[in-house]
């Protein structure tokens, strides 16, 4: 029962940040937008892993983040190496190939790719920080891109806020300020409840997002429709 809990409120918080991706950008207008590159670039180092773990028995042993091996490489490799089983494996990739177009759409490529590095090495730095070894917060189990894409998922949740907090009288802003706000609010519940790491990434996530709000960039590119308006309500970020 416990392992069924811990699977729903996981799917629950990817469908949060989701939702609130597709708000943030406009879902009428994803068609029109450009071909998220690195987006691709990062779902095709994941089904490189899962080519390299058919063809070579070892890598895993190589590659994952076993703390008892010695290896500087591992916190990075271990996040294209994949160990939930099929269905586990699956749903990694989907979620990446998906949440990494939307911050792409949204941040551009060279920052959603320094998000998604920020999801791979800060939950090990933390854990290395305050001397978690038996209790981490990272949900990688050895191996696994969920954790990193959860991090850059709740990315999104930030701005978003950001934007519906500045026209908070408008009802679809009040629920996309309830959408954002639920991915930190049930990634702490998620983390306290039932030490689900996938939760506390997300929070890590949400308060990087807010700080790449203040960072000078371009804003996501402007369409015409809703995106358009979008576009510009989110132009003081930077």
């Amino acid at each position: 029962m416990d392992a069924i809990v811990f699977n729903v409120t996981t799917a629950a918080l990817m469908v949060l940040m989701f939702k609130g991706g597709l708000a943030l950008l406009g879902e009428d207008t994803l068609r029109r937008r450009p071909v998220p590159w690195a987006a691709i670039a990062l779902t095709a180092l994941v089904v490189a892993g899962l080519v390299t773990q058919l063809c070579w028995s070892g890598a895993m042993d190589a590659l994952d983040s076993d703390p008892s091996k010695t290896g500087w490489w591992r916190p990075v490799t271990s996040v294209f190496m994949q160990n939930g089983g099929l269905f586990g494996d699956a749903w990694n990739l989907a979620t990446l190939a998906v949440i990494a177009a939307l911050a792409d759409w949204f941040w551009g490529g060279p920052l959603t790719l320094g998000l998604f590095a920020a999801g791979i090495l800060l939950p090990t730095y933390i854990d290395t920080l305050f001397g978690e070894s038996a209790h981490s917060t990272d949900p990688r189990n050895f191996a696994g891109s969920s954790g990193a894409t959860y991090f850059l998922g709740a990315t999104l949740a930030a701005p978003l806020l950001l934007r519906a907090l500045r026209a908070v009288r408008s009802r679809a802003r009040t629920q996309e300020a309830l959408l954002a706000f639920g991915v930190p609010v049930l990634g702490l519940v998620m983390w306290f409840t039932q030490a689900n790491g996938h939760g506390l990434v997300a929070v890590y996530g949400s308060l990087l997002g807010a700080l790449a709000c203040l960072l000078p960039r371009r804003s996501a590119t402007p369409l015409s429709g809703p995106v358009e308006r979008g576009a510009a309500e989110r132009s003081p970020q930077g």
